[in-house]
């Protein structure tokens, strides 16, 4: 066929942007593995794969990596506050990473305590007339209903059917076993946004605070020799170079199909096109998230089951607190005396004076604008009820994080109806994977743990 001179103009034009393509200089990158989410689960499995030999390119939404990690600087001290991810599981993996990365770590002392807190109503944070009973024989029970369960320690790896006892809400199992009772309130200290607590299927508790917390209660927990989380991430973007892109997030996906993904991203300095042949998503799988990769019928129909609860953690200074001041919120008149959210968990000082750590939880996700109102107005009623000095100057934040979605959860019907064995299945399909707390829990150290044992071997295969 004779082509016009247009027609062949246009068609020269064409042969050559495929050959631009084919030597990448269309702006395109190709990589074994596209992982999107830089948060724990995420930058885990991008060191990982590097370490086995996988190209990789690690995209992330904020500027930074590490996810819930929240760590702040003083800028006059150089002195770190952890107000996210604060401590680790004493095991081999962890150890391991944390050698890997270069980041040096110790063992709490088990026994160490700061002091023991006021104990302030959750509405009004007037002192009130409560005592935390002694949990340990109440631990040994509720450990020993833990071990009826060891797959779950690992992951949502559930008994078919359904076990009851991991369908109750959980404020339901303590009253079938009182003799757990005395643990309530130590469970809802550490388990810390699961926000209707007592609600909740008593499945989302064991996961949550699981034996490998009791053990650590026990022994100590490991931490960054430096006392500062983000260095984890900021070794871990070092290593992975030009492979991380933050700021960047995925606008669209063309395909994803085992031929391989194709991805369109947004970063900082302009649109990229990421060619893969396997995708790990590691941020929260909520539908809105989930909009630019072209969910089928299966995955919206497993994905938009989940329900959410909000956390967020906060620094605050200028409040006239003293120095060693800390309040944990009890609820006046509730089973175990459980605070009623949406409300402040606790409040404690830090190794930086006049800065405290507020933390607040909900049963759902809340606006940002709301909840630095009432943590400030929380602030003020300590105030007016002369726990501080005055100050002149309101409080204020140094630092604030939304860690919401958080714990993303499914119906008790949907439990038993089999979710996790669906959603599980999805590992794989459409050459995606998927890691993070929807599918394991809300903690750094089983994250590392499920992403290395479930997910690697599928990515390296």
């Amino acid at each position: 066929m004779i082509l016009s001179g247009a027609r062949r103009t246009l068609a020269i034009c064409g042969l050559l942007s495929l050959a631009a393509f084919a030597h990448g200089e269309d702006n395109s990158l190709t990589r074994d593995v596209a992982i999107i989410g830089g948060g724990a689960a995420g930058t885990y499995a991008a060191i990982r794969l590097r370490d086995q030999g996988k190209s990789v390119i690690l995209i992330e939404k904020e500027d930074r990596l590490g996810g819930h990690t929240n760590t702040y600087e003083d800028p006059v001290t150089k002195t770190h506050v952890d107000y996210g991810v604060v401590v680790f599981h004493d095991n081999q993996l962890v150890k391991n990473y944390f050698d890997r990365l270069n980041v040096s770590w110790l063992v709490t002392d088990p026994h160490f305590t700061s002091g023991s807190p006021v104990y302030l109503d959750d509405q009004s944070a007037k002192p009130v007339n409560y005592t935390s009973p002694d949990a340990r024989a109440a631990l040994q029970t509720y450990a020993a209903h833990l071990a009826q369960y060891p797959k779950v320690e690992s992951g949502f790896f559930l008994p078919d059917p359904v076990p009851e006892d991991l369908l109750l809400p959980f404020g339901e199992f303590l009253a079938k076993y009182p003799d757990v009772g005395n643990a309530a309130f130590t469970i809802f200290t550490f388990g810390q946004g699961l926000g209707d607590f007592l609600s909740q299927p008593t499945l989302y508790v064991f996961k949550n605070f699981g034996l490998e917390i009791i053990q650590d209660i026990g022994t100590g927990f490991l931490v960054t020799a430096s006392q500062n989380n983000q260095e984890i991430y900021q070794h871990a973007t070092k290593i992975l170079g030009h492979d991380v892109w933050t700021s960047s997030h995925v606008a669209s996906t063309p395909h994803r199909r085992k031929e391989g993904i194709q991805l369109e991203v947004k970063t900082p300095s302009g649109r990229r096109t990421v060619k893969a042949k396997k995708l790990l998503i590691a941020f929260p799988q909520k539908l809105d998230k989930l909009k630019p990769f072209d969910l089928d019928e299966l995955e919206s129909s497993l994905f938009g089951k989940f329900m959410n609860t909000g956390y967020y953690t906060s620094l605050v200074k200028n409040t006239g607190l003293p120095g060693n001041f800390s309040s944990t919120s009890v609820g006046a008149n509730t089973p175990y005396q459980i605070p009623k959210l949406p409300g402040v968990y606790a409040v404690s000082a830090t190794a930086i004076p006049g800065v405290f750590d507020v933390k607040y939880g909900s049963p759902t996700g809340l606006s940002d604008d709301f909840v630095r109102g009432e943590i400030l107005s929380y602030i003020k009623k300590l105030q007016a009820n002369g726990f501080a000095e005055k100050v002149p100057g309101e409080p204020e934040f140094v630092a604030y994080h939304s860690h919401t979605p958080f714990e993303l959860t499914v119906a008790r019907d949907e439990i038993a109806g089999g979710f996790y064995k669906k959603l599980y299945a999805l590992q794989g399909h459409r050459n995606t994977w998927y890691t993070g707390a929807a599918f394991d829990t809300q903690d750094s150290s089983m994250l590392w743990n499920f992403t290395e044992e479930y997910i690697l071997p599928d990515l390296l295969a």
